[in-house]
């Protein structure tokens, strides 16, 4: 009978010694004799090419999808775009929770957007096309489209909504929820982790901490940060200056395009930004919107307005820090 044919062992050589030569005193007998002591240097090699390549796939996987137990790899939802690496497919926004089921956002970074504000400057504005060129529309709240179509457009990417707005999108579930297919509603809440960052923020940029100036964030001020998550270009529709309203003749219109109040938009702004507590800052927002104008293509429309924040400030130095005197009401 012929002899079985034996597969070579991998010599130790000079770059693998081999296993009893790690011990001292060791020697191959007792511990290891014959052709084990020759495999096990290729086993050795093996675990640790194998553990090598699963610690490369794992790091990989890490920074591409964010799995669990490696945070240190995973995507800052809050870097700007500027700074945020490219990134196939789509993002996994941490921040953000949806409405009815809770999922979190994750979508790919839109290349245009039109954010929509529910101002009554919107009304006659004619824009409505215009809007829904944008790849991707955010609206606010239960701001509706419907009967405003060539003011405000029809379509709708993303809805910003306040905790107060969730029952009133609820109750009219089919016309928020089942829109034509074409329309794509996806409506977002935000983390409480997501609130400690949006207030961390506003104390950065202003100087003041939200609670203790008794502040509230306006939903325009979500949907600002989350625009400049997602969106590589921002044009904001019906949003005004913050010194839009000590101008003299500026014309009064409703708070909201789809309902008139017993205030109109800048009565509403002045009450809030003069109130002691429990109020929305909206000029000073505006005055923080205009320095991020500044740093980031954000251009606003009708009306039209040009940044006049200046490099030398560190904080905003105006509404909530030196609040409008009587003579400008």
């Amino acid at each position: 009978m012929g002899s079985s044919r034996r597969i070579p062992a991998c010599p130790p050589g000079p770059w693998l010694p081999s296993l009893p030569s790690l011990i001292p005193g060791g020697s191959s007998h007792g511990l290891l004799s014959g052709s084990d002591s020759m495999k096990a240097p290729c086993r050795l090699l093996l675990i640790v090419l194998c553990s090598v390549g699963f610690s490369a796939v794992y790091i990989l996987l890490c920074y591409w999808a964010c799995l669990p137990f490696c945070p240190a790899f995973c995507l800052d939802p809050h870097l700007s775009i500027k700074s945020r690496p490219t990134v196939p497919g789509p993002l996994h926004f941490s921040g953000y929770s949806s409405v009815p089921d809770g999922k979190p956002l994750v979508r790919e970074l839109c290349r245009s957007c039109a954010v929509v504000s529910s101002s009554g400057q919107m009304l006659g504005s004619g824009l409505g096309a215009e809007i829904d060129s944008a790849e991707c529309v955010l609206r606010m709240n239960q701001a509706p489209t419907v009967g405003f179509e060539a003011d405000v457009g029809q379509r709708s990417t993303l809805r910003v909504i306040s905790h107060t707005s969730v029952p009133l999108l609820l109750r009219n579930y089919s016309h928020y929820f089942q829109q034509a297919r074409d329309t794509l509603y996806v409506v977002y809440t935000f983390t409480e982790r997501m609130m400690a960052y949006c207030d961390q923020v506003f104390q950065d940029e202003t100087g003041k901490n939200r609670r203790q100036s008794g502040s509230f964030l306006s939903t325009g001020w979500f949907t600002m940060i989350l625009a400049l998550e997602l969106c590589e270009e921002i044009v904001v529709y019906g949003m005004v200056s913050d010194s839009y309203c000590r101008e003299e003749h500026h014309p009064s219109v409703p708070y909201h395009y789809f309902e008139k109040g017993r205030l109109d938009e800048c009565q509403m702004y002045l009450a809030h930004e003069r109130a002691p507590r429990s109020a929305h800052r909206f000029i000073t927002e505006k005055a923080v919107f205009s320095r991020w104008a500044k740093k980031r293509p954000i251009v606003f429309a009708h009306p039209s307005w040009r940044t006049q924040w200046s490099h030398r400030h560190s904080t905003i130095t105006r509404p909530l820090l030196q609040p409008h005197s009587a003579k400008n009401t």
